[in-house]
């Protein structure tokens, strides 16, 4: 890659040492700030579900309002990453950034302040829409502030463990803050972390606008929603309900409107997302490996996260607890992974963490009720998130590498699109799996228990766990044994898949060399 010029536009308080190319201290603590959004975001998806009983109790939702609360944040980032990435291109990335923040500040007061269901969802909503311009602004950002590749490629790296660390966080953050507080404080925890990032942004992260992007074209914003937003949504329901006409219809529909967005792209002069970018084989593979590999990362955490507790019987923040050696591994990955892609090919380097990934998922698939299992669960899933923790800085960095300046942002909302994408997918597809086994296993009638408790335990485990003082000896623990053969088949689907996605990482990117070779003036 070459060295950056000076036609970035970069703002004229950048040092000059900055423009040769290796970044100092004013940038490495620039993105230790850019850290905190990017955790903030990642808490925010965990203590939102610790802190639902009691919500449900003050606030008294109908089970679709529920539903809604959980889903209308990330509903709204999906459906906005892409144009939100496109806005911070046009306007300014640290502009954007730091009104997405303030707007993520205000929501998060309104949605502690709720006195009702529907409030909290309009103020879930808003979160989302305002989270959807966090991640590709920062992103975006760190491709400016580091433009020699071994520290961009450390730097996303540090900035994709994050997410996942403030994912691990969350239940224990949410435990102590529900022990002293009420639900309202989980929403602000990020009154904090907004203050911090709106006094130091001006003085350590550089503004950006590219140069001659044309306007927002509004028609392509339109058909980015109608085919994001039921897509998701469709998704979702395949994930709660199964396959139903709904579900399928969302889904057509949403692909018919991104046929549409595709065609309108090509014609614009300056369009929302450019094509041309997926002419890079390197882009374009590093989005296929996020998107898959977070299908199976996303399944497999729920069912990882319902086998702690309903199967181990763990608290919530027990659970949190031991999921802190999956994000420690996530974490290790994020920076050894760049370090080890200045003597080794990157595709190699990710062929093999998936490698291990997949002897993560092996073991999984092997899982029954033993003594050791929550120690081999913990163990499995560490090495499932090595592997995320290499995909996701190692894929970033592709696909933010292979892009121009000027598209730093519409590349980077296309990253984060896939991923939530793949994790949308992987809870369906896995949970779908998971649930027809289970299904099929504790169908048959149960002799001399009452229809309303057969309907329960053959519904789900969560079913049967909420009825379990009732049922006849033996019951539940034949629910958690049909769980667990439903655990083992998603493992299993997932170690394949992933074995794949690792022949296809080692093939297709063995032209990308290494990061010492691509540094070289």
């Amino acid at each position: 890659m070459t060295a950056p010029c000076d036609s970035l536009s970069l703002s004229d308080s950048f040092p000059a040492a900055r423009r040769e190319g290796r970044a100092g201290a004013r940038e490495w603590t620039g993105l230790a700030l850019l850290a905190l959004p990017t955790l903030l975001l990642g808490l925010d998806l965990t203590l939102l579900h610790l802190a639902l009983p009691a919500l449900a109790l003050d606030l008294r939702p109908t089970s679709a309002q529920a539903l809604w609360i959980v889903d209308a944040y990330g509903f709204m980032i999906a459906g906005f990453l892409v144009t939100m990435g496109t806005l911070g291109d046009r306007i300014g990335r640290r502009k954007l950034l730091m009104v997405g923040a303030a707007a993520f500040g205000v929501a998060s007061v309104l949605a502690a302040c709720s006195t009702s269901a529907a409030q909290l969802i309009v103020a879930r909503a808003v979160l989302g829409v305002a989270g959807a311009t966090l991640m590709p602004s920062t992103l975006a950002l760190i491709s400016n502030m580091f433009l020699h590749p071994h520290q961009r490629a450390l730097a996303i790296g540090l900035w994709a463990t994050m997410f996942a660390l403030g994912m691990a966080a969350g239940p224990v953050v949410g435990g102590l803050l529900l022990a002293h507080h009420g639900w309202g404080a989980a929403f602000l925890v990020a009154l904090p972390v907004v203050g911090l990032l709106l006094v130091a942004a001006p003085f350590l992260l550089p503004e950006y606008r590219a140069p001659q992007q044309g306007r927002l074209d509004l028609p392509s914003v339109a058909l980015s929603l109608l085919a994001l937003l039921p897509v998701v949504y469709g998704i979702k329901q395949v994930a709660k309900d199964g396959i139903g006409v709904g579900a399928v219809m969302a889904l057509v529909g949403g692909l018919a409107f991104a046929l549409g967005f595709v065609r309108r792209q090509r014609r614009l002069s300056h369009p929302l997302i450019d094509l041309g970018l997926f002419a890079s084989r390197a882009f374009s593979v590093a989005l296929v490996v996020l998107l898959v590999g977070l299908v199976g990362v996303g399944g497999t955490m729920l069912l990882v996260t319902q086998y702690l507790q309903l199967v181990a019987g763990l608290s919530p923040l027990a659970a949190g607890l031991w999921m802190g050696p999956p994000a420690l591994a996530m974490l290790v990955a994020g920076i050894t992974a760049p370090l080890l892609t200045r003597r080794i090919r990157p595709g190699h380097v990710m062929a093999g963490a998936l490698g291990l990934s997949v002897v993560g998922y092996l073991v999984l698939s092997q899982l029954d009720r033993t003594p050791h299992g929550i120690a081999w669960v913990t163990a499995a899933f560490s090495l499932v998130y090595l592997g995320l923790g290499t995909i996701a800085a190692l894929g970033t960095d592709l696909v933010v590498g292979a892009a121009p300046p000027e598209k730093a942002g519409s590349a980077s909302a296309l990253s984060e699109t896939v991923q939530e994408l793949g994790l949308a997918v992987g809870i369906a597809t896995l949970g779908s799996l998971t649930t027809a086994v289970y299904r099929t296993r504790m169908g048959d009638p149960i002799d001399g228990m009452a229809v309303n408790l057969q309907r329960a335990v053959s519904d789900s485990l969560a079913g049967a766990t909420a009825v379990a003082h009732e049922l006849p000896a033996g019951v539940l623990e034949q629910a958690q044994a049909a769980f667990l053969a439903g655990l083992n088949a998603a493992a299993a689907t997932s170690a394949v898949s992933i074995a794949v996605l690792a022949a296809l990482a080692a093939v297709t990117l063995r032209h990308v060399g290494v990061a010492a070779d691509e540094a070289k003036p």
